[in-house]
C-alpha cells in the first residue's frame, strides 16, 4: 500500500507512541489481559491511521473533453440548483461529495483547465455532511478555467474531524486530470459547482470515486 505524503509524519508518531505506550503497559502489568487489550487497540488503530492515509494510484480512462471528473471519493449528498455567492454570484450546479474517515482523502483535478483563483476561509467544524457546512465550515476554494472559456469551482470543506486542509494548486498554474489537487485530513467534504449546461451523470447517494467517476458533462446540442 502506497502512503500519501500529507501522512506521513502522522504514521511515524503514531507508530512511535503505541510502541511507547505498549511498553507502559507490559511493564506495569506483564503479559496480562491489560496488555494484550492494550496491544490489539493499538494494532487497529495504526491499520486505521495507515488505510486514511492511503494514496491509490489511479488514471482516468475515459475522455477529459467537456467532463468533470469525481475530485474525491465519498459518498453524494447534494445535487441541486443554487445561488453560488462567494465567486460567480449567479446560479450554478452544486455537486456535493462527503468524504467518512473509511474513505481515501487524497482530492484530484476535476476538469483540465488554468486556475484563475484560490482562497482560504476560516470557519467552524461542524459535520461536513450538513447543508451549512459549505459555507460556514473552514474551506478553500479553488476555480478552474476549462479552454472553452468555462469555469469549475471545487470547494475543500473541513469537517467535524478535520483540522488541516492542504490545497497545491496556486493562481495561474496549468492543471489537468490525474493530477492531485489536495488532501483534506480527517472527515471532509467536497463541492463542485458547474455552469448550468453541464449534464450531471450522478445520483443522489451514489458512491463514487476520485479520478475514475464521470460527474457532469456539457450537454450536446
Amino acid at each position: 500500500m502506497k502512503f500519501h505524503k500529507e501522512g506521513y509524519r502522522i504514521i511515524v508518531c503514531s507508530f512511535i507512541i503505541f510502541i511507547v505506550i505498549n511498553l507502559i503497559s507490559i511493564c506495569l502489568a506483564g503479559k496480562s489481559p491489560f496488555f494484550y487489550c492494550v496491544l490489539a487497540f493499538s494494532v487497529i488503530l495504526l491499520c486505521l491511521i495507515l488505510r486514511f492515509f492511503r494514496n491509490p494510484n489511479r488514471i482516468f480512462s475515459g475522455s477529459t473533453e467537456n467532463t468533470v471528473v469525481a475530485p474525491a471519493d465519498g459518498t453524494i449528498v447534494v445535487i441541486e440548483n443554487v445561488m453560488e455567492n462567494e465567486y460567480f454570484h449567479s446560479e450554478r450546479k452544486q455537486v456535493s461529495i462527503f468524504m467518512s474517515i473509511f474513505n481515501a482523502h487524497v482530492n484530484w483535478i476535476p476538469v483540465n483547465g488554468t486556475v484563475v483563483h484560490t482562497s482560504h476561509q476560516n470557519g467552524r467544524f461542524m459535520a461536513a455532511y450538513l447543508p451549512k457546512s459549505s459555507l460556514e465550515n473552514e474551506r478553500s476554494t479553488i476555480v478552474i478555467k476549462m479552454s472553452g472559456g468555462e469555469e469549475i469551482l471545487v470547494r475543500q470543506i473541513a469537517g467535524a474531524m478535520a483540522r488541516r486542509i492542504v490545497t497545491y494548486p496556486e493562481a495561474g498554474n496549468k492543471c489537468q486530470i490525474n493530477e492531485q489537487l489536495g488532501f483534506i485530513k480527517f472527515g471532509s467534504r467536497v463541492d463542485l459547482f458547474l455552469p448550468l449546461d453541464y449534464e450531471i451523470k450522478v445520483a443522489m447517494d451514489e458512491a463514487v470515486k476520485g479520478n475514475q467517476t464521470v460527474i457532469a458533462q456539457l450537454k450536446k446540442n
